[in-house]
């Protein structure tokens, strides 16, 4: 009973909160990984892309609520999010057309790219705090929990409750059909293929006749529905606001970077990893070790290796220790 105890303790501050986590890093950094892979420079402004995206569904939830329109038990800015991401893949395809294919055209060097999105990431940012605020911003309506403490302590006579946020169901049920949908697109479609070959080997590509421009838009389309996407369901499980999508940048490249960047399976799987680790060495794990350890072994301190504060240098580290060890990452990079 103590061992089971302690399991559900671990299950509802760490191992379900570090899921939900770690599925919206691995969408961010999915979104890092394809313009890596196909447009072949790090995109910094991607944090601010997820900001905007967020910022643009907030306001259409708002105005939806407004009218009465709603999804009952469920936030209703998951009926915004496809209008978010249309109008984020627009501003995406607008800013390559007025950045990023100059650039391109000058076949400049991807360090030249690199300094061009630290430019759009400042503008994106400027853009997001003036029309959205800057401000916490709660946009989660609907049904709070799927389950709570006290149904759980009810059906299963623990003294210890699992809570199960709706929005940390919704954030995994959506992750895993988004990705379901994005290695089929790119397995199983002619564009996908197209996007691969282009990837793969640029020149080869084009001689074969793939048509550079589509692969560019298509490109900029789907990491406009990734940062949306990721960036509401961590709006919807935390709350918006602009700073703090600026502050993922680094867990989401180091989560590309530890799955080897290029690789959308290694941004799916360095996700998880940053997001297990970050919870991990930040929680106090010593009411965990009460349940498990002997009484006389109990510890007395609060075994919390670092303070939540430093949570986002659990992930600098460990990208440290991956590119000094193995810097092409847990999978290849470079690789749709």
């Amino acid at each position: 009973m103590e061992f089971l105890n302690g399991l559900v303790f671990l299950t509802n501050f760490v191992i379900i909160p570090a899921a939900a986590y770690g599925a919206q890093l691995a969408l961010g950094a999915l979104g890092i990984t394809l313009v890596y892979a196909i447009l072949r420079f790090s995109n910094f402004a991607h944090g601010d892309t997820m900001a905007l995206g967020t910022g643009i569904t907030i306001k259409l939830t708002a105005v939806l609520v407004a009218f009465g329109i709603t999804l009952g038990p469920l936030p209703t800015a998951l009926l915004a999010l496809p209008i978010g991401i249309a109008a984020t893949g627009v501003i995406l395809l607008v800013t390559d057309w007025l950045v990023y294919k100059f650039y391109r055209e000058q076949k400049a060097k991807p360090v030249i790219l690199v300094i061009v999105s630290l430019g759009v990431m400042f503008v994106m940012n400027g853009l997001t705090r003036v029309f959205f605020g800057v401000r916490d911003i709660q946009f989660a309506d609907g049904e709070r929990f799927l389950i709570t403490v006290r149904q759980f302590r009810d059906m299963t006579g623990l003294d210890e409750g699992l809570a199960i946020r709706t929005t940390q169901a919704i954030t995994l049920v959506t992750a895993v059909i988004v990705m379901i949908a994005l290695f089929w697109f790119l397995n199983k479609t002619r564009t996908g293929k197209s996007m691969r070959a282009f990837s793969d080997n640029e020149d080869l590509a084009l001689l074969s006749g793939i048509d550079p421009d589509r692969v560019v838009r298509v490109t900029w389309l789907l990491v406009g529905a990734l940062a949306t996407t990721a960036g509401v369901l961590y709006g919807l499980d935390k709350s918006f606001k602009a700073f703090t999508y600026f502050q993922l940048l680094l867990p989401m490249f180091a989560a590309a970077i530890v799955g080897g960047i290029g690789n959308p399976k290694g941004a799916i799987v360095g996700g998880f990893l940053i997001a297990f680790a970050e919870v991990t060495v930040t929680y106090p794990l010593k009411k965990v070790l009460t349940y498990w350890l002997p009484e006389s072994m109990a510890p007395e301190g609060l075994v919390q290796l670092l303070s939540g504060d430093y949570k986002f240098a659990v992930s600098f580290i460990i990208l440290i220790i991956v590119l000094l060890f193995r810097p092409t990452g847990l999978f290849k990079g470079q690789s749709i």
